[in-house]
């Protein structure tokens, strides 16, 4: 088994205290289905900025808005997994990594 990265992009935030409750609950439903497989929730992302090579900060850059962390047999597993979660019925997206031991 392998760590997998499941990278957050964009996707709507709720606006209403009722929608951040039912978003919550669509959240903490598919990390219910997700079971064993879940390593780390992770956490949403706020302000962000690029760090270049000459160590000088970057202007704010729109990126990602959040991560977890699966275990999972395979990259295609780990795809799978992913593609129930709530940020995509936001319009975003989640992107697939394997996190490669040391």
């Amino acid at each position: 088994m392998a760590n997998f990265v499941l990278a957050y992009k964009g996707g709507s935030m709720a606006e209403t205290p009722e929608a951040q409750e039912a978003a919550m609950k669509a959240w903490g439903d598919w990390f219910g289905t997700l079971g064993s497989a879940v390593v780390d929730m992770g956490a949403p992302f706020g302000a962000s900025t690029a760090v270049q090579s000459d160590t000088s900060t970057g202007t704010p850059i729109a990126g990602l808005s959040g991560y977890s962390i699966l275990q999972a047999d395979s990259l295609e597993l780990a795809a799978k997994l992913a593609g129930g979660c709530p940020v995509l019925a936001g319009g975003g997206t989640v992107e697939v990594y394997e996190a490669i031991a040391m």
